[in-house]
């Protein structure tokens, strides 16, 4: 049976700060606390999510300057190279959590973008050949068609050391 405390959490219906938490789940692979809670005023239900605070990363860019670490701006990225591919979203979530538990576990707290890069096409390479080489496009800037073409070589040798 859950212990059912009162938490000072304000209910989106009616306001008020006092509810009880009446379910919860953990999702160790993403550090995310689910929370069913019950406002003690209206009685309504509705569910919280809790993740840990993440150690700030910054990010070095090409150009020199810097910005903080985007979970969502890597998820667009991503979400960009996966489009109308068979990568599952629980895939997609893998590659995130795996690419930001490296960056987290480095020493140092700022990264350069070519390392997040990197990161995410070693993650692509092993998912999908096609997410690959459109993150890589980007990735490596690409000017040609023949870049592309040096690209897929690289992808087929790699798949056929895999094969041996």
């Amino acid at each position: 049976m859950l212990n059912l405390h009162d938490c000072e959490m304000r209910c989106p219906y009616c306001g008020f700060t006092k509810t009880k938490v009446v379910d919860k789940r953990d999702y160790p692979g993403e550090s995310i606390t689910r929370r069913r809670r019950e406002c003690l005023k209206c009685f309504k239900r509705f569910t919280t999510y809790e993740r840990v605070e993440r150690i700030d990363l910054s990010v070095l860019k090409r150009d020199g300057t810097t910005e903080v670490f985007s979970r969502e701006k890597l998820k667009k990225s991503l979400l960009k190279a996966i489009a109308n591919t068979d990568v599952a979203d629980e895939q997609l979530v893998a590659i995130i959590e795996d690419i930001e538990m490296k960056l987290l576990n480095r020493k140092d707290t700022v990264v350069r973008s070519s390392d997040i890069g990197r990161l995410v096409l070693n993650r692509l390479k092993g998912v999908s050949d096609l997410a690959y080489l459109r993150f890589a496009s980007v990735y490596k800037d690409f000017s040609s068609v023949d870049d592309l073409i040096e690209e897929i070589e690289y992808l087929k040798k790699q798949r056929n050391k895999k094969n041996d």
